[in-house]
């Protein structure tokens, strides 16, 4: 039997994956949370083989949360199931230690023969996904360059991104601009677009 854990912020969706693995004869769904900051906690509760993680959660994110879990408790591999099959989530899921990516609209048997596949110690990956990620490569923001532009994601002023990020005003100027040039954009908002479809944050 195959011991699951469940991370999704969308109750609906919770619910209706739990129902789906439960038909499978080897599977049990032994908890389900809607934070990525709850995954830990419930995985040392519950101890299952195979933790699912949507990548965006309140709290911390799926990608954050297999970072935890492949530290603390590794016997529990993650599997990142997802809407967002952006290339740049592909390659951090991988640096975070998950065992697996899989995006949301992959047929039921697919999750199923991944989540197998994961629970045996191989590694899954969406193939179409891999080929996008060769495609894109690596991303060429600096940590701090990509701290920057998710700080000035929701419109912030250069001067409250300074503030949050304990930096002076010349310095995230710097950095926007940068990241700007790195993505090809024209202004600030173009960078934070680029960077996102490209799951660079």
């Amino acid at each position: 039997m195959i011991r699951l854990l469940l991370a999704d912020d969308q109750e609906l969706v919770r619910t209706a994956l739990a129902a789906l693995l439960t038909l499978e004869e080897d599977f049990e769904v032994v908890a389900t949370v809607g934070r990525g900051d709850e995954v830990v906690a419930a995985a040392k509760a519950h101890r299952p083989d195979v933790a699912l993680l949507d990548i965006q959660m309140p709290g911390i994110d799926g990608l954050a949360a297999a970072a935890v879990l492949a530290q603390e408790l590794p016997e529990c591999r993650s599997l990142i199931l997802t809407t967002f099959g952006r290339p740049g989530y592909l390659r951090r899921a991988m640096e975070s230690g998950a065992r697996g990516f899989v995006v949301k609209d992959a047929p039921a048997e697919q999750l199923s023969d991944a989540i197998r596949r994961v629970a045996a110690g191989e590694r899954v990956v969406d193939p179409s996904l891999a080929a996008d990620s060769l495609a894109h490569g690596t991303s060429p923001l600096t940590p701090r360059e990509r701290d920057v532009l998710m700080a000035a994601r929701s419109g912030t002023c250069v001067a409250e991104v300074a503030k949050a990020l304990f930096l002076s005003e010349g310095t995230v100027r710097n950095y926007l601009s940068a990241a700007i040039a790195k993505t090809g954009g024209r202004n600030r908002a173009e960078a934070i677009r680029a960077a996102d479809e490209r799951g660079w944050l």
